[in-house]
């Protein structure tokens, strides 16, 4: 699943990565090491504990100078990362989330949306006020790690709510594929219908 990410990412020429590890972290890293042997460039910020979302970004800050992007890496996605980009600095947001469609919102964060503008997620809702949810992939502005609690913290949970109230925070719907691979029936879904990055060129 993350080499599928970092195919994502490098179809858009990004090639520098701060993976998070806990669970199982000797194995991820023996596996991808500095990245180099598959074209990225590769580094690591342990929690020994978890920290949820948002708490690996304290542990990675000294990275994080300028717009940079995170990813939950349980999931397939196929994002036009520029586009998401351009709206983002268009629109002066402190974060931006990716959002896809599903046919049925409820077991997941549904966005309210005003235009771009995310009023709020209403988590697994019995109504829902859309068919939006969040994909799990954001682009951030490094003021962000500064809204962050220690310890345990959620990005939806800690920060996005904050940066809603602001107003500085975006929703960006895609069209392209996704797949929540968080348990075996949709992990099997995924492995019958993920199409898998194609380059630029191949999407022109």
């Amino acid at each position: 699943i993350t080499e599928h990410l970092f195919d994502l990412l490098k179809k858009y020429r990004i090639r520098d990565c701060v993976l998070s590890v806990g669970y199982l972290k000797e194995k991820i890293k023996e596996h991808f090491g500095d990245g180099s042997k598959i074209g990225m460039n590769v580094s690591y910020v342990e929690d020994d504990e978890p920290l949820g979302t948002a708490g690996p970004l304290r542990l990675a800050k000294k990275y994080l100078k300028d717009s940079f992007i995170v990813s939950n890496g349980d999931e397939l996605k196929n994002i036009n990362i520029p586009r998401m980009f351009r709206l983002h600095k268009r629109k002066d947001a402190l974060a931006t989330i990716a959002l896809t469609t599903v046919d049925d919102p409820s077991h997941y964060g549904v966005a309210r949306l005003d235009g771009s503008r995310i009023i709020e997620f209403v988590e697994k809702p019995a109504n829902p006020p859309s068919n939006l949810i969040n994909a799990g992939f954001y682009i951030l502005e490094p003021e962000v790690i500064d809204m962050i609690p220690d310890g345990f913290a959620m990005l939806e949970r800690d920060v996005f709510p904050k940066l809603a109230k602001m107003g500085r925070l975006r929703g960006f719907p895609f069209a392209g594929q996704w797949f929540d691979i968080g348990n075996m029936e949709r992990y099997q879904m995924a492995e019958k219908k993920w199409k898998g990055i194609v380059s630029v060129e191949e999407e022109d």
